[in-house]
């Protein structure tokens, strides 16, 4: 499965899954995001158990906002609707995928 791309007017919707779900907070322009991009869609293409979906912090600043991402990539992973961890940076992909515990 693909990565989905949320927006503010699909977000509060798509984080109401009963699985949890890595949100990565990304921009285009932005080198260490473009490191972090290949591995996350993999995430998602491997792991039918979770949900992983991208925010673009240029198009949707209130989402990044509400999440308090200040740099960027920012990875967070949300269980019933709650933060459960967040990560600011590039990271590897065991690192990402212990961030989901």
């Amino acid at each position: 499965m693909k990565a989905l791309k949320l927006s503010k007017d699909n977000f509060d919707s798509a984080i109401q899954s009963e699985k949890p779900i890595l949100l990565d907070f990304y921009a285009d322009w932005c080198g260490p995001c473009r490191m972090v991009a290949p591995i996350v869609e993999e995430i998602a293409g491997e792991r039918e158990d979770i949900v992983v979906a991208k925010v673009n912090v240029d198009e949707e600043p209130a989402l990044a906002e509400r999440f308090g991402v200040f740099s960027i990539p920012t990875l967070v992973v949300m269980r019933n609707g709650e933060v459960i961890n967040k990560s600011s940076g590039a990271r590897p992909k065991e690192q990402i995928l212990a961030l989901l515990g």
